[in-house]
């Protein structure tokens, strides 16, 4: 079908290994825990690369790179608000998380530590429906957030093979489902590992080779300003065009990793807290890099495709296609398949391991939560098994527009889960004070403002976050405040959760 096409040789060998990949993670799931968790014994280097993989999806290659391309550097607030975003994140949670997470019951999941956090025994309180709204809100949320990886991966088939946009998906998403069926936790993890060293590679190789095709610096700068006096933009502000609740709303994007599962489960899954030290240097240097690579892919394109207009016909037509047509004009074609294999990579890393934390919801959260507790954990993991493919194929038909955007999708989810979690996570693990009720008022707002706001006042030009964030870190503190306090027995075990933390760092 495809012939002898060395871009179809190389994605095959890329698929191939990640497939090889899951099939020895297989080997070591025995159980529940290992499938969700990779019983809790994940390395720095892997808990840093792999947090790092599964955070930054297709939109990291595509997305990004599009939206410069588009608007020039006053897209970059973007990446500049994730990466204060994702230091604080490492900074402040992932220590604690990870201690407050084994102390509560080795809650595996978010829901079922939210859970764990707030029930008394000596109140007889488990207050279950805590675990029922995160589990709902992750799999409404993660749902959207999949077909936002089927997408990207969808865009890429169909440029490279010519495939129509339908067939694309299920090409894009395939390899991802069967290695996430198959290995669970450490087959995520240990691709992503792969998978994370790949993206960065293209992504500093990628803007480099523009900068040389253009003639270096000084020719690049002299094209940019022509394209800007031409087209009307001054792609070179980081202020223009846009106001202060812009700007605020581009870096507001930071505030939402308090709340992502995904990322928060490496933190949970990291072999102990001293390695989260090492995983921090590791994982916020790796983002640096990728993040300054995806600006320069799109802000150096914008002078490449205005000095060759007869190569910007794709681009022009969709923008978040960039990354590829540069590695294909500019690569021959093995590197250009190693090159592109980089996208595939970042959507394998995100859509596997959110695939994962959707179907540990459904397993852990609400199977083994109210239907079947003493189900055995052979019978869990199958099930948990079953779950990635149910969604996966949701995901692919919520994706079935072809005039989806990969960043429009990702900013929804992202608002979502750092609105509906976000302020919980951060008042779960410093205020003792929160409560079960606070905890319950505190999603549900969260989650209701970003699926609402921009229906409601649609003109607001402001990011669903900022409302969401904030109306659910009040709504947790005043129902708290105005609601019984927790009882002895919650307090203790916050208090014994924190002496463990802090004996430990």
């Amino acid at each position: 079908m495809f012939g002898y096409d060395p871009t179809i040789i190389t994605f095959t060998i890329y698929i191939i290994g990640m497939l090889l990949i899951g099939v020895l993670a297989y080997r070591y799931t025995s159980n529940l825990s290992d499938y969700i968790l990779g019983g809790r014994s994940l390395g720095g280097f892997v808990t840093g690369m792999s947090a790092g993989a599964s955070d930054m999806s297709g939109w990291l290659l595509m997305g990004l790179p599009g939206a410069v391309y588009a608007a020039g550097l006053v897209e970059a607030w973007i990446a500049i608000g994730l990466t204060i975003g994702a230091y604080l994140n490492w900074y402040f949670v992932a220590g604690r998380l990870r201690v407050f997470t084994e102390s509560h019951d080795n809650a595996l999941t978010l829901p079922e530590y939210f859970q764990a956090r707030f029930s008394s025994k000596q109140g007889n309180n488990n207050h279950k429906m805590l675990k029922v709204v995160a589990a709902s809100i992750i799999l409404f949320f993660f749902t959207i957030y999949c077909s936002s990886g089927v997408v990207a991966g969808a865009r890429l088939f169909e440029n490279l093979f010519g495939t129509p946009y339908q067939t694309a998906l299920w090409y894009g998403a395939l390899a991802t489902i069967i290695y996430t069926f198959i290995g669970g936790f450490l087959a995520v993890s240990w691709t992503d590992t792969v998978q994370a060293t790949l993206m960065v590679l293209a992504l500093i190789i990628t803007p480099v080779m523009v900068l040389f095709a253009i003639g270096g610096i000084d020719d690049f700068s002299q094209v940019l300003a022509a394209a800007g006096n031409d087209l009307g933009k001054n792609f070179t502000d980081m202020w223009t065009g846009t106001s202060l609740i812009g700007l605020f709303s581009l870096s507001a994007w930071g505030l939402g990793y308090f709340g992502q599962p995904h990322i928060l489960a490496r933190f949970m899954a990291a072999e102990n807290v001293r390695s989260l030290t090492s995983a921090r240097r590791i994982g916020i240097s790796w983002m640096i890099f990728c993040l300054l690579g995806a600006v320069g892919v799109g802000f150096f394109g914008i002078a490449y495709f205005y000095t060759n207009p007869e190569l910007a016909t794709v681009v022009n037509n969709n923008r978040e296609q960039i990354f590829i047509e540069l590695a294909r004009h500019l690569f021959n074609p093995w590197i250009a398949g190693v090159l592109l294999s980089a996208i595939l990579a970042a959507v394998m890393s995100t859509l596997s391991c959110q695939l994962l934390i959707s179907s540990s919801a459904i397993t852990e959260d609400f199977y083994r939560g109210f239907i079947r507790p003493k189900a055995s954990d052979k019978e869990l993991v199958w099930l948990g098994r079953l779950m990635v493919l149910a969604i996966a194929v949701i995901a692919i038909a919520i994706a079935q527009n072809p005039e989806s955007q990969v960043l429009k999708l990702v900013e929804h989810a992202w608002a979502g889960f750092g609105s509906s979690f976000g302020p919980l996570v951060l008042f779960s693990l410093f205020w003792q004070r929160t409560n079960a009720n606070g905890a319950m008022a505190g999603m549900i707002t969260g989650a209701l403002v970003v699926s609402f706001w921009n229906r409601v006042i649609p003109d607001s030009g402001i990011y669903e976050m900022i409302p969401g964030f904030i109306l659910s870190s009040l709504a947790i503190v005043l129902v708290s405040l105005l609601t019984k306090q927790p009882e002895n027995d919650i307090l203790e075990n916050y208090q014994t959760a924190d002496r463990q933390y802090k004996a430990n760092i």
